[in-house]
């Protein structure tokens, strides 16, 4: 279910289903869809069986949430996938250009706070991690680890995930300087997975044995957790289009994704479903 997901690490994730490049849709029988990489595990496993079903080309790209929604105002993608909301200023451009914006929830998930498995630190509150993030605490030892410097990592701002941290985490300061930035979930793995000093965070459904999640606030990261609302940082993750020009393929793809079968994909994926 979260297997061999570090090979979304790259700044631009592209699943070519139908061997196709390129960005514009040049084919009423192709869906191109762009942005949040906490999605892209979603979008690809159910574009993969929706593809055995049908002859619809989809081309699938991960490279931000901000990314995903500028390519939908500038046309150049069918489907906006974001693990945020869509921001005023962005909704403001889309009125402007005469967009017709609809907001589609695809999925419920949890940002969670991950370390290297040889750290010993496995509860962490939410005023630790801000602290950590806006540099107030800079050595594990004051969280109950070894006495080493903390190396933060964190996504960059065109992510989404970033957009929803900054917000429930760091109650909109910013992280800290010298913080190291990555453009997606598979790259902060990476990072974590080769760094004994490192703490990162990661959509749920990217949580594989090479990293440690934390439990935050005495509660543990799972998906009974995240049904419940119990686990402290969770979001919607949605999709994006421009109702009055989808296409009828791309507008069945999404029906797809939010049929009963569509749903356990979701769960499959590692993510909670919306019913």
């Amino acid at each position: 279910m979260k297997k061999n997901l570090k090979i979304m690490a790259a700044l631009t994730v592209i699943a070519g289903l139908a061997f196709m490049a390129g960005c514009k849709r040049d084919a009423d029988n192709r869906i191109v869809i762009k942005g949040s990489t906490t999605v892209l595990p979603i979008t690809q496993k159910a574009a993969e069986e929706y593809r055995k079903t049908t002859k619809v080309s989809i081309v699938i790209e991960g490279s931000g949430s901000g990314n995903g929604i500028k390519a939908l105002l500038d046309g150049t993608c069918a489907i906006a996938n974001s693990s945020r909301e869509m921001k005023d200023v962005e909704l403001q451009s889309a009125k402007e250009k005469g967009l017709s914006i609809k907001e589609i929830a695809v999925a419920v998930d949890m940002i969670v706070p991950i370390v290297n498995p040889a750290n010993p630190v496995k509860n962490i509150t939410l005023t630790q991690l801000k602290a950590i993030y806006d540099g107030s605490i800079t050595n594990w030892k004051q969280l109950g680890g070894k006495d080493e410097k903390i190396i933060v990592i964190s996504r960059d701002t065109s992510s989404g995930t970033y957009e929803v941290w900054h917000e429930k985490v760091m109650l909109k300061k910013d992280v800290r300087k010298d913080a190291l930035l990555q453009a997606s979930n598979g790259a902060i793995i990476s990072a974590v997975a080769e760094n004994t000093k490192a703490i990162g965070y990661v959509g749920f459904g990217y949580l594989d044995k090479s990293i440690k999640p934390l439990f935050v606030d005495n509660v543990e990261p799972t998906l009974e957790n995240g049904k419940s609302g119990r686990f402290p940082i969770s979001r919607k993750l949605y999709m994006y289009v421009n109702e009055a020009k989808i296409s009828p393929e791309a507008q069945k793809f999404i029906d797809y994704l939010l049929s009963n079968e569509g749903r356990k994909i979701v769960q499959e994926a590692g993510f909670i479903s919306i019913k």
